[in-house]
């Protein structure tokens, strides 16, 4: 099964994203997959926050770890809705989901 994501890049175009939910992908890898600007220099550890987003829509997500809300307190432009894609596994439960990325650090 195939969920839908709505990803607005930093211009503020959306971009309408197509995920398998059987993969075991997260939203940093399926952003990599359409070409969008996510570095992911990490890897998906959690060990930087080149995956940065802003979720702007209602979904329950899962609770955030310890290592993403570490490198989320050392990271630039941080909100109350702030998470890292890599950490954000695609399941059915996301489908409809609506995510902002977040500015890059070289921008500040």
């Amino acid at each position: 099964m195939d969920v839908k994501i709505t990803v607005v890049d930093r211009q503020g175009e959306a971009h309408e994203l197509e995920a398998p939910t059987d993969m075991n992908m997260n939203l940093m890898e399926v952003c990599k997959a359409y070409e969008l600007p996510v570095k992911g220099t990490c890897g998906g550890m959690a060990l930087c926050s080149t995956c940065h987003v802003y979720v702007e829509s209602d979904h329950e997500l899962p609770e955030m770890g310890e290592n993403e809300e570490d490198m989320l307190d050392q990271a630039f432009f941080v909100e109350d809705n702030s998470r890292l894609g890599c950490q954000l596994r695609i399941t059915p439960e996301l489908n409809g989901l609506k995510v902002q990325l977040a500015p890059e650090d070289e921008e500040a």
